[in-house]
């Protein structure tokens, strides 16, 4: 089983500690954020992982060259001269996914101790394109789902509206995404959005195409971005009330 962790931005807003670090190396509970993702993907049988990189790239490769395990294939996919989003990052490391079977796409700043297996179960039963885990909780960007959980459009918290792909449900869920999905690589002849690009418009784009995008409900786990000092600080609350989850 093959993933690919997201760790290329900049941090900007995790400054001024990402000036030294890039934020998937951010200390969580006395482990790196980056090796925390690292250990879930594997215990939940992820062979092969790929990690993208831009800001201060050297620190990450240096990190993985000190904790390579055995057993786990890593490759690194270098973005040199910006940062390329979630999409354009995937689609710039497509050659590594070769073997035909779905895989893990997961945000380098997020904190969770959902259940992956279940979620590549799903994504596995249903057929889709992407399955992406998404919980209820306060966010201004929600996503629209179907009572069958497939994705129709977007809430656009700052105009107050709904922005539909596609034909239009009653009463829709509204539920912010969790930085956590499984793709078929079948995807890949779909995107073609080139560049500098985010996978959600491409998600969007093909949910209103008449594509099966399919939303994973992970309410009951908790989780977390590092988005912010302060949202690094409540997580560190958390992991010393509760414990280090991996």
């Amino acid at each position: 089983m093959k993933a690919m962790i997201l760790a290329a931005g900049r941090g900007e807003r995790l400054r001024p500690l990402t000036n030294s670090i890039p934020k998937a190396l951010a200390p969580v509970g006395g482990m790196p954020m980056l090796e925390i993702i690292l250990r879930r993907l594997t215990k939940a049988g992820v062979t092969e992982v790929i990690i993208n990189t831009h800001h201060l790239a050297e620190k990450v490769t240096e990190f993985l060259q000190d904790k390579l395990n055995a057993g786990l294939k890593l490759e690194i996919s270098r973005e040199t001269f910006f940062p390329l989003e979630t999409g354009g990052g995937l689609k710039k490391a497509s050659w590594f996914f070769d073997d035909g079977k779905p895989f893990f796409l997961y945000n380098g700043d997020v904190y969770t101790d959902m259940d992956l297996p279940a979620l590549y179960r799903a994504h596995l039963e249903s057929g889709a394109l992407a399955t992406l885990a998404v919980k209820d909780r306060p966010s201004a960007r929600q996503l629209l789902f179907d009572a069958e959980m497939n994705l129709r459009g977007r809430f656009l918290a700052g105009d107050d509206a709904f922005d539909w792909r596609g034909a239009q449900v009653k009463d829709p869920l509204r539920l912010p995404f969790s930085g956590v999905q499984v793709l078929s690589p079948e995807i890949f002849p779909l995107m073609t959005e080139t560049g500098v690009f985010s996978m959600m418009e491409v998600y969007l784009r093909l949910a209103g195409a008449g594509h099966k995008i399919k939303g994973f409900r992970m309410d009951e786990a908790c989780w977390f971005d590092i988005g912010t000092p302060d949202k690094l600080n409540a997580l560190q609350r958390h992991i010393s009330e509760k414990g280090l989850s991996i």
